[in-house]
């Protein structure tokens, strides 16, 4: 065993794990956490002859790690240590320590619950939080609590928070390795060498390397956000080093073949240096044999969830804190030395803490269709470090009963199985699962194939659209220079394993059905992404309609922006129309056929602004979008009172007969709502709000608009007997009694009180109010009104909420200026105890 830095945390390691279930080990990159463990772990008594489980969060790393394990052990992988990874297998009868990915795990927890050949699983890397790997330790901590008592769990991380993870594991012991390195000189570009957009980053990337590897000695490392921008700045690379004879340039990523992988990872041979261009692959899950430089782009790329179209896309957006140290450390494993970042100083405390869990930001069907083929509806009722968000939760729910994968209990169903046991998104599985019907099941197999790949045309070919013509290159029907060959391997690969699995289900296959070869995509894609089957709107800006009410574009002149029909397999869900990546053409007699279940009859009812009146017609819709459409002969009143409805939602309340009178009781309405605490009986009063009327005139409207058809002849409505017919008769009391419309001053006149301002005013003339002592009060005498005094023409004189002391304060100084302007009436000099009136002198 090679003197690693992890070795000096392995004995109070296996202690732990002799006392306890579960432990959390913390250990920075490099120190040998991945493959040291597993291997001083065989020998523990606990172990038996049961077997360790590594999850991996990556492919690569999961190669890599079991062949390290197997050449530490001097043996081939496959005996001892063998590895698992979708649609590769290196296992053997012997094996004790089986590395494998996460979807993995997930099957082997699925089939056995128990996992009862199985004494450990370790998670590593735990700290990059991925979907299935959050789901893993959900499920083998119930099977822990529930079925294996003695299943111990180990989770390793570079960089995590111990605590929250020890919590989660019923207070596991966290034990530290402190690691191995040497100093790292971190700089900083200035600001006119920062790129300004991604377009800049490759020619950016390609200078400050070279710049680097003229400055330092030894190997660099790279990090960029993906594969297209490795491949630009490989090609500048070559260009400017094409003289250069003693550095190699590496790529490294996760679908390279294992001979180029190996080349990146393994030291540079005698007397030469290496650059390699790796995407956050290599960030904590590899080692790189000689790195001493790395130059870091500061973006990475990732899956997030756009509830707007209903699936993930990939971002590229900044790193974390956590994850550029994590990259700077690369440069520091066996020297002293430098990391350059392509983004100022001052940019750095702007970036997050750390990455976002996947399971606060992916799509959640994959995860639900899980948990219910575990038999919980509700995951809330396992345990997280993050609780998957409800409202993606219900989002995946609804799509998989759309489906078919879970029933009206949300309890998976045979199809969902079915589904599950693909291994595949929930819509790829449910596609390739009813292709074996039409006979097109192979068609379907590498249609999903394809999608779950990154796309395999590069270069200028990436701007076609058209996913047709990738399928007919992977069917060998036409070639394309620019194909990622690899791809292409591995999309073939993985198409003959789903079908293989598809025999399974249905032994004896249907025929091909005599769907037109251009119609074929378009009806599988259909299968998988109903709510994507899109309709010209044939305008200058080549706009579709979607069936889920989505609008999408292409962003530029494409062959496919012809067709009056589509069904769009990929988007890019940012804008007010998202842009069309992937799309394959489909006629609408195929969509009238092989979508009829989706496919209404239905009547609709517009209003037409024009004549002033509803218009009907008949409509044939899937979704949202409308095949033809006629004119209906019989309009229903239903459907005539709807439309009335929408064109008053259209033009607003302000087209209602609203007056004084039913101003004023949803003002009093509003007042009493904002004193609702002190008196219960009225915390049942609605909103009358303008925009809570609008949000709801289902509810108080449109059972009053029966018999109309004009916008004109709503002015019959009587909407103050409308809005008090929501109220029971004692809150109408209620109403009156603690907030009336009027109150009787001393004068005897009945003058009414304005609530429309927020703050209820009594506006009398002061004559009137002669003999008042005390200011009037509503709220059962709680809450005085605010008294606007008025003069014999109306006209405002003095504004109080005090009315004695107006008497004994400021009346004389207003009844001066009054008998001046206003001989004719009566000013006494004790107005507290005078009559009022509403006469003049002379009339008295």
């Amino acid at each position: 065993m090679p003197d690693l830095p992890i070795q000096a945390a392995l004995p109070e390691l296996l202690s732990t794990l002799g006392q306890h279930s579960n432990a959390v080990l913390q250990a920075p990159p490099g120190a040998g956490k991945t493959t040291a463990v597993p291997l001083a772990l065989l020998d523990s008594d606990w172990l038996g002859d049961r077997n360790i489980i590594v999850l991996e969060p990556r492919r690569l790393a999961a190669r890599s790690a079991a062949a390290r394990m197997a050449e530490l052990l001097g043996e081939t992988v496959g005996e001892t240590v063998g590895y698992r990874i979708r649609a590769e297998r290196r296992v053997g009868k012997n094996t004790r320590i089986q590395v494998v990915t996460e979807g993995i795990l997930t099957r082997l927890l699925q089939s056995d619950p128990e996992l009862a050949d199985t004494a450990l699983v370790i998670f590593d890397e735990f700290h990059e939080r991925n979907l299935q790997g959050d789901l893993s330790l959900a499920l083998c901590l119930e099977s822990q609590e529930y079925l294996r008592e003695d299943l111990k769990l180990l989770v390793m991380s570079a960089t995590l928070d111990t605590r929250g993870v020890s919590e989660l594991l019923d207070g596991a012991p966290i034990v530290s390795s402190e690691g191995r390195s040497h100093p790292v000189h971190v700089h900083y570009l200035p600001p006119k060498r920062i790129p300004d957009d991604d377009r800049q980053l490759p020619a950016a990337m390609a200078r400050e390397i070279v710049s680097m590897m003229d400055e330092y000695r030894g190997s660099l490392l790279a990090f960029l956000p993906g594969v297209g921008e490795i491949r630009r700045v490989e090609e500048l690379l070559r260009d400017r080093l094409a003289d250069e004879d003693e550095i190699l340039v590496a790529p490294l990523y996760g679908d390279l073949d294992k001979q180029q992988q190996d080349a990146a990872i393994s030291p540079a041979p005698s007397g030469k240096r290496k650059i390699v261009l790796a995407t956050n692959v290599a960030e904590t899950s590899l080692t790189i044999e000689g790195i001493s430089m790395v130059v870091d782009s500061g973006l990475m790329r990732e899956s997030r969830f756009d509830p707007n179209t209903g699936m993930n896309r990939l971002v590229t957006t900044r790193i974390s804190r956590a994850s550029a140290t994590q990259r700077s450390g690369r440069a520091g494993r066996l020297s002293e030395g430098h990391c350059l970042r392509l983004w100022g100083e001052s940019q750095q405390q702007g970036l997050a803490a750390k990455n976002t869990p996947e399971i606060l930001s992916s799509d959640l069907a994959p995860l639900m269709l899980e948990l219910a083929q575990w038999g919980v509806r509700d995951p809330g009722e396992l345990r997280w470090l993050d609780q998957p968000p409800p409202g993606p939760v219900a989002q995946a729910q609804e799509l998989l009963q759309r489906l078919g994968a879970l029933d009206e209990k949300r309890r998976i169903t045979d199809h969902g199985a079915a589904m599950l046991a693909l291994g595949t998104h929930p819509r790829l599985a449910h596609m390739m699962i009813h292709s074996v019907d039409l006979g097109l099941a192979n068609d379907a197999c590498l249609l999903a194939a394809l999608l779950s790949e990154r796309d395999i045309f590069r270069g200028e070919s990436r701007r076609d659209r058209d996913i047709q013509k990738r399928v007919d290159l992977l069917q060998g029907k036409n070639k394309n220079p620019a194909a990622d060959r690899g791809a292409v391997h591995r999309i073939r690969q993985q198409a003959k394993t789903w079908q293989k699995q598809l025999q399974k289900i249905q032994s004896d296959p249907a025929a091909a059905t005599d769907i037109d070869r251009f119609d074929r995509t378009g009806v599988l894609l259909g299968l998988a992404y109903p709510d994507r089957i899109a309709r010209s709107r044939h305008d200058r800006e080549r706009r579709y309609l979607l069936s889920s009410g989505r609008g999408a574009r292409f962003s530029h002149d494409d062959e496919l922006a012809l067709a009056d029909y589509l069904v769009v397999a990929d988007l890019d869900g940012r804008g007010r129309d998202a842009r069309i990546q992937l799309a394959a053409r489909i006629s609408e007699g195929a969509l009238r056929e092989h979508f009829a279940e989706l496919i209404e009859r239905r009547e609709s009812v517009r209003w037409d602004e024009d004549s002033g009146r509803a218009v009907a017609s008949e409509r044939t819709q899937l979704g949202r979008l409308v095949l033809d459409e006629q004119p209906a002969k019989n309009i229903s009143p239903e459907l005539i009172s709807r439309a009335l409805l929408e064109a008053v939602r259209r033009k607003g309340l302000q087209i209602l007969p609203w007056n004084t009178e039913t101003d004023s009781l949803r003002a009093r309405v509003a007042f009493l709502r904002r004193n609702a605490e002190e008196f219960p009986a009225l915390r049942g009063l609605p909103d009358w709000s303008d925009t809570a009327l609008l949000e709801t005139l289902e509810e108080w409207l449109l059972p009053h608009l029966g018999g109309f058809a004009k916008l004109d002849q709503l002015r019959q409505l009587n909407l103050q007997t409308i809005l008090l017919s929501q109220l029971d008769w004692p809150l109408q009391q209620q109403i009156d009694e603690l907030a009336p419309s009027h109150i009787r001053v001393p004068s005897g006149s009945r003058v009414r009180i304005d609530y429309t301002g927020g703050e209820p005013v009594l506006a009398v003339r002061l004559q009137e109010m002669f003999g008042q002592a005390q200011t009037p009060a509503i709220l059962k005498g709680r809450y005085p009104l605010m008294i606007h005094l008025l003069s014999p023409a109306r006209r405002p004189v003095q504004v109080t909420r005090d009315l004695a002391g107006f008497w004994a304060n400021t009346y004389e100084e207003v009844k001066k200026e009054l008998r001046i302007k206003y001989q004719k009436h009566y000013w006494p000099d004790n107005p507290s105890t005078a009559q009022a009136t509403t006469r003049t002198r002379k009339r008295m």
